[in-house]
């Protein structure tokens, strides 16, 4: 079998060049830096390379800190094409200064078969020097990026110290002028603060004060209906007791930790209270007191039920979770979990129907259970229709008329590939992250990486599907997706993580990795999984990290269990019969 690096290289039969340049801001622009490249460049690949076909790809005022360029990424596709023989670049960090984005770039050239040239630094890819001239290099430019980095992260930490706004979103219920550089106290808004306090110490439910905002058709400041991790953040935020707090997040981190206190800048009365601290402090005893696993006054707190697939449900009309809670106790004393839409439950506009462990159980396991078997079974001679067949073994399937063909036909590439068993990206669930806002936090990541994909197909389609496709329409697909995108960037913005890091491992997270493998066996040994009975043999807690281990979501519609996103990317999805 040939490697795709060989078919790349083998459809460019003539040498042809792909020329990148780059300028970052609008005044370099303006000083025709770009005509400048551009027609050195062209020369270049002329008279050093001998080439003469060429296609210049140019993007004027970004930054090479990502990737997020449209000529580049319009690039990069032409190049997977095998269209190109040569990617030639004024300077290495015209194309990039982050090391980790070059380095997946750089190994893509090189399976492709494509030769990476840059002008300035006199080096090309094909030989070994080359090669490592260029690894160096690049360490050093991203060097250059680093500590220019620290330095403006310097000057705001002095700032800050000194009492300076170093901006940002002004807090609902404020003001901020930019001459005086003074904040100053919105009345109407600061009213709503006021009874967000007032409520909770009435009530003491976060989703209580939510649902009573929106039922009195009280907006926040964007205009969003209120939930219950924006009222927590204004009932936990010192701003509103008259403290600038700043250097609290860990920006470098993807995980949205907090920093350790004694890093954080502090700046007590810095501007106009809504709340005394002495309040805030009252408030913060109170939520604290409502966390699952809190221990007070010697007190321990013990779960009655375990929910197996909370926090990896997600509701296919709306997008939001399924919030789990316990069912009726059966006569045999088996008490399943009911999963229901969490935005039905704030704010009644979803009409999604609840699914219980009764159904999504079996379901599940099963569908697992086959996958296990039939990619142990998998071989040169097996088809997509035997494969599907096998996947969908048992009376629980009886309702499925087929698994839509993207996912399957993705999935049996992997397995003719010699795709390993399972060989998800499995990961042992931390039991520090066991709280509710980082299972959505989880669910909302693994969402925004499948919305980048399904942006970058769309722009491929665009300009290179087989089929032309109309720009309205492309514009129309890239915003929609460019709105969600935004909407989960805000939704993660407003989430807060207490993830703990440990370097050893402790004795849950080996329970954990143990459970994965006793019971990915007992699946496979099983033709047929009695999920009610296999529930009550084996301790559900066993169940429910195995299924966080392998599997990001599972998307319910109906009651019924519409896709499963698995940890690697892989998404099934079924399509059933039509109900009589």
């Amino acid at each position: 079998m040939r490697k795709p690096a060989k078919k790349a290289a083998d459809a460019v039969t003539t040498l042809k060049a792909a020329i990148y340049i780059r300028v970052s801001t609008q005044y370099q622009v303006d000083r025709a830096s770009l005509p400048v490249q551009r027609e050195e460049l062209i020369n270049y690949a002329k008279y050093a390379l001998d080439i003469t076909d060429c296609v210049v790809f140019e993007d004027a005022g970004y930054s090479a800190k990502n990737t997020d360029r449209p000529d580049y990424q319009r690039m990069m596709a032409r190049v997977r094409a095998g269209e190109f023989s040569h990617l030639l670049v004024w300077k290495i960090d015209r194309i990039s200064r982050n090391l980790l984005d070059f380095a997946a770039m750089y190994a893509e050239l090189k399976k492709l078969g494509i030769v990476f040239v840059s002008k300035n630094e006199q080096f090309d890819t094909s030989s070994a020097m080359g090669e490592a001239m260029l690894k160096i290099i690049l360490v050093f430019a991203e060097l250059e990026r680093n500590m220019t980095s620290e330095r403006v992260s310097a000057v705001m930490l002095s700032r800050a110290n000194d009492g300076i706004w170093n901006g940002g979103k002004v807090p609902f219920g404020y003001a901020y002028d930019k001459d005086s550089k003074q904040f100053s106290i919105i009345e109407d808004e600061a009213q709503v603060v006021l009874h967000i306090y007032d409520l909770y110490e009435s009530v003491k439910s976060l989703t209580t004060v939510a649902k009573s905002l929106n039922e009195k058709g009280v907006r926040s400041r964007t205009g969003k209906p209120w939930n219950p991790t924006t009222v927590r953040t204004m009932l936990t935020n010192p701003f509103y007791a008259g403290t600038y707090r700043y250097n609290y997040w860990d920006e470098s981190s993807k995980s949205f930790t907090v920093k350790d206190k004694d890093e954080w800048v502090l700046v007590l009365d810095h501007h106009p209270a809504i709340v005394t601290p002495e309040r805030q402090e009252i408030i913060a005893v109170m939520l604290q007191s409502k966390q699952r696993g809190w221990a007070g006054a010697g007190m321990t707190y013990q779960r009655k039920n375990i929910h197996i697939f909370a926090g990896l449900l997600k509701c296919g009309c709306c997008g939001y979770t399924m919030i789990a809670s316990p069912d009726r106790e059966r006569s045999d004393g088996w008490r399943p979990s009911v999963y229901k839409c969490s935005r039905q439950r704030r704010f009644g506009d979803c009409d999604n129907k609840y699914v219980s462990d009764v159904t999504l159980g079996p379901f599940a396991l099963n569908f697992i259970a086959n996958l296990i078997r039939a990619s142990n079974s998998f071989g040169k001679s097996t088809s997509i229709e035997t494969l599907e067949k096998k996947l969908l073994r048992g009376d629980m399937f009886s309702q499925v008329d087929h698994i839509e063909r993207p996912g399957l036909e993705e999935l049996y590439t992997h397995l003719r590939s010699g795709f390993d068993s399972l060989a998800f990206e499995t990961r042992t669930v931390d039991a520090a992250e066991s709280g509710a806002a980082l299972q959505e936090r989880d669910l909302l990541l693994s969402e925004k990486r499948r919305l980048e994909r399904a942006l970058n197909r769309l722009k491929s389609l665009f300009l290179y599907g087989e089929e032309a496709m109309a720009e309205k329409d492309y514009l129309v697909e890239r915003k929609q997706l460019m709105d969600a995108l935004e909407e989960k960037d805000a939704r993660l913005e407003e989430l807060e993580a207490e993830v703990a890091s440990s370097i050893t491992m402790s004795d849950e997270e080996f329970m954990a990795k143990a459970s994965y493998f006793i019971l990915s066996q007992q699946l496979q040994d099983k033709r047929f999984v009695d999920y009610e009975k296999f529930i009550r043999k084996i301790d559900p807690q066993i169940v429910k990290d195995f299924l966080n281990s392998v599997v990001t979501n599972f998307c319910i519609k109906n009651g019924l269990t519409a896709s499963i996103l698995f940890k690697n990317g892989l998404e099934v999805q079924f399509s059933y019969k039509a109900q009589e």
